[in-house]
Formats: C-alpha cells, structure tokens, sequence
C-alpha cells in the first residue's frame, strides 16, 4: 500500500480499503489516530486500562465498520464511534458514571500528558522485542490468531477459512491471547496497547 501521494488522506485510505480490503489502510488510519481515540476513551471511561481496552476493541470494529459506512470526515466519524462505544459500555452498572461531570476532552492537553510521554520514550524498539517474547509464551492457538488479526491484520472469516478453527473459536483465540498478552507485557512495564501501536508505526 503506498505511504503517500493519493493515499495521503483519511477519506483516500478509508475509499482504498473499501475497494481492495486492504487490512494495512486501517491499521494506518489507527495508527493516525489511536490516541486521539484512547483520549476520548480515557475522557468516558475514567480508567487508563479500561480505556486502553476499549481503543483496542474500537480498533477491531473498523474492519467491519469501515465495509459497510460512508465516511466523508474520518476523523468525526472515528471520533463519533469512540465515543459510542464508550457510552454502550457505560450503560453497563459496572462501568456507570455520570457521563455530564466528565470535563471535555482536550487532545492537545492530552497529547502532552505522560501517556503520550511513555509513548513516545524513544523504546519502540525495546516494545517490539517484549511483544515478539510473550507472544511466544502463548498457546499455538493464540498465537496463530493474534499474529493474523493484529500483525497480519486479516479478518475472523479470512482467520478461520485459513486455520480451520470456527469463527467463534477464532474470537476466543483472540480475546485470551489479548489478555495473556497484556498480562505478561505489564509485568515487564509494557501495555499491549501501546507495543502494538509501537508495531503498526514500525511497518507502516
């Protein structure tokens, strides 16, 4: 996929991944835009983890999303379903709060804060070597379908007809590799979340 030129702009990647389904014009497009989407998370949901697995889902959702929306301004329209989401799972007791006493988020503000900071810590790098090892840590399964999904960036359907495995399975693969992988990576002071970004920047 070309990095430029006529792909230079959102609505040029959203129109190219609709026509060729091209599953790196999405991972470019998050990449743009992922802490624009974890602060809006981060604004809803009040919980830096929380919000760092809902950027994640969000993330998941494109895929489909993208197929079958039009999207003239990607930027509103990523914002807009960042925070939809969000609002669904505040309808969950767990997860309530009193949406109205949430100040507005402020992407510039939010861009100096330290999450940004560790982001950008000059270790990407060192990110992308912890993701290599707890991915080897997890079960053949799991890792098969987080290398696909994520590194691969192939849909549950192109995972399952390659793998064997049902679409169901594929998405339990999915969801505890996530988790096992997120588990090990804060042992060692990583978020999933941001050694992921840390790899889509590194192949874009």
């Amino acid at each position: 996929m070309p990095a430029n030129g006529p792909l230079s702009s959102d609505e040029s990647l959203v129109a190219y991944y609709q026509s060729t389904r091209d599953k790196q014009a999405v991972g470019e497009l998050f990449r743009r835009h992922s802490l624009m989407c974890f602060a809006v998370c981060n604004k809803y949901l009040q919980d830096e983890d929380k919000a760092r697995d809902a950027t994640m889902a969000i993330f998941e959702k494109l895929f489909t999303d993208l197929e079958t929306h039009t999207v003239q301004n990607f930027k509103g329209w990523f914002h807009t379903v960042s925070k939809n989401y969000c609002l669904m799972q505040l309808r969950k007791p767990q997860l309530f709060v009193r949406v109205n006493d949430v100040p507005e988020e402020n992407e510039d503000g939010f861009m100096q804060s330290g999450w940004l900071t560790h982001h950008d810590d000059g270790d990407k790098e060192h990110k992308l070597q912890e993701l290599e090892r707890a991915m080897v840590e997890l079960n053949d399964n799991q890792r098969v379908c987080i290398d696909l999904f994520y590194l691969k960036q192939k849909s549950y359907k192109e995972i399952s007809e390659q793998t064997g495995y049902t679409d169901n399975e594929v998405r339990s693969h999915i969801q505890n590799g996530r988790r096992n992988l997120k588990n090990t990576l804060s042992q060692r002071g990583i978020t999933f979340c941001l050694a992921l970004i840390a790899w889509i920047q590194h192949t874009a």
